[in-house]
């Protein structure tokens, strides 16, 4: 457990050599002790392997995934939330270099699970539907974007009643997608929303709420809205 917690401590001070070598010596410790398939340490090596997404070794991640989630089906059971977990960065992971069906394929799998094991308006189930909006986005199906947007805040509005940060999440992809098709109107109404909702929640300079000045002034200079644009991009600089 000490080698596993100073990795995750240099994981966070970005010393990932050095977090690379503990989070190994975990696995081996763990795998001489428990077993390859202990969820222990399945766990070290989920740590190891968003340890190679961060560096960029996407290969070595997605083998330390599938691993980890082959061990984890076995040990727990397909639907486990431990499971999706995994499907889940699995997902990430193709998403970040382009490999979209790949992707949709697990995030459909995680939003299945996520389904089954909790419910519909369950923060984890909403969060893959968000995402898989994301991708979808991304590969401009806008429709099927904007329908997943939709439930995710229709969502987190029923389930949570107040604005918290993973609601305002979707709100500013909804801004996007809106900015994206061109309705001006529809995207001021949202990027409006979630900077409202961000200052309220993080601060008005925490620098998720500068991003979302940030977006806002984009918009404006869009529509040659050039004052108003000025004044939120001096807002974000000084931030």
């Amino acid at each position: 457990d000490s080698a596993n917690n100073l990795g995750l401590i240099y994981f966070k001070q970005d010393k990932l050599e050095q977090a690379e070598q503990m989070f190994k010596r975990t696995i081996h410790g763990r795998e001489k002790v428990l077993g390859p398939e202990h969820t222990e340490t399945l766990a070290a090596v989920n740590n190891l392997s968003l340890l190679y997404a961060n560096q960029g070794n996407l290969e070595q991640a997605e083998q330390m995934y599938n691993r980890a989630l082959q061990g984890k089906e076995n040990a727990l059971g397909p639907d486990h939330p431990l499971c999706l977990t995994t499907v889940n960065n699995l997902a990430r992971l193709y998403q970040g270099q382009d490999k979209f069906e790949q992707a949709e394929q697990m995030f459909k799998r995680a939003l299945r699970g996520y389904e089954k094991a909790f419910d519909l308006e369950h923060k984890s189930t909403l969060a893959t539907v968000n995402n898989l909006g994301i991708l979808y986005f991304e590969q401009g199906k806008f429709l099927e974007a904007e329908q997943l947007y939709m439930r995710a805040l229709s969502g987190y509005e029923k389930a949570l009643g107040t604005e918290d940060v993973s609601m305002l999440g979707t709100i500013n992809n909804l801004g996007a997608l809106y900015k994206a098709q061109g309705k001006h109107e529809q995207a001021e109404q949202m990027y409006e929303r979630a900077l409202r909702g961000y200052e309220k929640a993080l601060g008005p300079d925490h620098t998720t709420t500068l991003n979302a000045v940030y977006n806002l002034g984009v918009l404006y200079g869009d529509q040659d809205r050039l004052e108003q644009a000025e004044q939120m991009y001096e807002r974000a600089l000084r931030g």
